[in-house]
């Protein structure tokens, strides 16, 4: 099994910044596609960021140039830097990551993080 634990979520005032951070853990051979998505009340879960194995980067055009998305392959693990922030970025922040579980296995696996609260005050 693989477990995703995420960190770095809270309160910010607009124009500030947070960092979120999720580490994956368990029966990982490699994983491909780290990435983070947001989920509003009301609203459905939409795609923030995402990075690929070769570390290509997709963004929303809503957090284009304000939100900065990485990984550290050797802690399995992605950040999600969020600068300028605007109160219509306040979600839940989920993590999503494509993994391979075995050499033998070709099939790619999909997890979520339990999602962190982000908040962002005017």
């Amino acid at each position: 099994q693989v477990q995703l634990v995420e960190s770095g979520g809270g309160l910010a005032q607009a124009g500030g910044s947070l960092r979120l951070s999720c580490a994956a853990s368990g029966s990982i051979f490699s994983i491909n596609v780290m990435g983070w998505y947001r989920q509003a009340p009301g609203k459905q879960r939409e795609l923030v960021a995402r990075i690929s194995s070769g570390s290509t980067t997709n963004y929303a055009d809503s957090v284009k140039g304000r939100f900065t998305i990485s990984r550290d392959n050797a802690k399995n693990t992605v950040y999600l830097q969020m600068n300028s922030l605007k109160p219509e970025d306040t979600a839940v922040y989920y993590c999503n990551t494509i993994i391979r579980r075995a050499s033998h296995d070709y099939n790619d696996y999909t997890y979520w993080g339990q999602g962190t609260q982000v908040t962002v005050s005017s």
